[in-house]
């Protein structure tokens, strides 16, 4: 089976940083799209920042400028750089990819907290 473990989440003061990291493993046998969702108290989840296999990136409005995602292919991970942390970033974070085992499927991480205090 395929497992998605995120790190990197805790607590920062508005204007900080944090980095997370998200490592596959199990029965891959290839790795397409990754990406960080957020799902905060309140409110729907949403799609933070994605990262294509030829490296395309894409970001939600609210974090361009911020946020910086990454992957590191040969070792299945993707990162999100996160700067400049504001409160309304407060969230679980939940790492998602597009995984092949002996088929595609989406697989996803059981989320990491981010908490920003004002």
């Amino acid at each position: 089976q395929v497992q998605l473990v995120e790190s990197g989440g805790g607590l920062v003061q508005a204007g900080g940083s944090l980095r997370l990291s998200c490592a596959a493993s199990g029965s891959i046998n290839g790795i397409d799209d990754m990406g960080w969702y957020r799902q905060a108290p309140g409110k729907q989840r949403e799609l933070v920042a994605r990262v294509t296999a030829p490296g395309f990136t894409n970001y939600l409005d609210a974090v361009k400028g911020r946020f910086t995602i990454s992957r590191d292919t040969a070792k299945n991970t993707v990162y999100l750089q996160m700067d400049s942390l504001k409160p309304e970033d407060t969230a679980v974070y939940y790492c998602n990819a597009k995984v092949f085992t002996t088929y595609w499927g989406n697989f996803w991480g059981q989320g990491t907290q981010v908490t920003v205090s004002p």
